[in-house]
């Protein structure tokens, strides 16, 4: 019987050791994009050989982060699939473990490096897309000063709106394309130097 796919996983630190890994952070990205698929097939798509995928899709479900899936292996074709839709953690989680820590820094910092290329390439090729989809892609940014329950609370309201309009979409829809949607928030201060507080009275 085949093993459901799970939306989301709260990854522990044994799994967030494993995960810091370049190519295996694009295993999962490509299995969770493109579906199920053969060693062979990831590396060609990945642009690496199929032992790298193989060795590292065995590690990725030792903690549970694929699965293969049997419904789909011919022979000695074995396909593997992502165990989950979508990978949730808090930087606090890793606090008490320095491996732990040292390994969601690198994950979150490869993936704003990731976030880069993909911006890059979108400008670099935009030019071939309709000016329809051309004014929907994009970035804006936004200024506040609120409490961090706040903070929390906005971002758990733009992912119920992200998930909705995932779940109400054919995603059969002719006009449907694949896109990814980034949501970020960073303190102010440390980028853009704020202006001195003149609130206080001159003595």
């Amino acid at each position: 019987m085949e093993e459901k796919t799970e939306r989301t996983v709260r990854i522990d630190h044994r799994q967030v050791r494993a995960l810091a890994q370049p190519l295996r952070m694009r295993l999962v990205g490509a299995l969770r994009v493109g579906g199920p698929a053969t060693a062979t097939a990831l590396a060609e798509a990945l642009g690496t050989n199929s032992g790298a995928t193989s060795y590292h899709l065995r590690q990725l479900a030792e903690v549970g982060l694929v699965v293969e899936d049997p419904s789909l292996g011919t022979g000695r074709q074995r396909y593997w699939r992502a165990a989950h839709d979508v990978t949730n953690w808090e930087s606090s989680d890793f606090d008490d473990d320095p491996d732990a820590r040292a390994a969601i820094e690198w994950i979150e910092a490869d993936y704003v490096r990731f976030f880069a290329g993909h911006a890059e390439r979108w400008f670099a090729q935009r030019h071939q897309w309709s000016p329809a989809w051309r004014d929907a892609f994009g970035m804006g940014d936004f200024f506040m000063r609120i409490p961090v329950d706040r903070l929390k609370a906005i971002q758990e309201e733009v992912f119920a709106v992200f998930e909705r309009h995932r779940d109400e979409t054919d995603p059969d829809d002719p006009d449907a394309e694949m896109v990814q949607l980034y949501l970020a928030a960073f303190p102010l201060a440390p980028v853009v130097p704020l202006a001195p507080d003149t609130t206080e009275e001159k003595r």
